[in-house]
């Protein structure tokens, strides 16, 4: 009767252990990390499709005081997705750089008030 109750245990702690272990690969699979480079990765595609970016570069003036005025109005001036496409990857990198100064415990610097 003991040999049946330790073979139950071990039963039991082997399914338990089988699902912990599933759930630390999803959680590795399905991390915020890793859905902030896929979304950057596919805003930046969609942006690809959308705009010609080499022609973007090449009418950009050379001129660094002015490309502020260039991008804002290239931004301005295009449609609606890429607009939206182009605040998504701006988000998702924000949030990725964030999440990677959190993994390396980067501290943001304290408030004096």
């Amino acid at each position: 009767m003991m040999n049946n109750t330790m073979d139950n245990h071990s039963d039991i702690e082997r399914i338990v252990m089988r699902r912990v272990h599933l759930i630390r690969i999803l959680k590795l699979v399905i991390s915020t990390i890793v859905l902030a480079v896929l979304t950057f990765i596919a805003a930046l595609w969609g942006i690809g499709r959308e705009v010609w970016v080499a022609r973007v570069f090449e009418n950009a003036p050379k001129d660094p005081r002015l490309l502020w005025d260039f991008y804002l109005a290239a931004f301005m001036h295009t449609r609606l997705i890429v607009e939206a496409l182009t605040v998504l990857t701006l988000v998702s990198l924000i949030f990725l750089a964030r999440e990677v100064a959190h993994f390396f415990g980067i501290k943001a610097a304290p408030s004096r008030a």
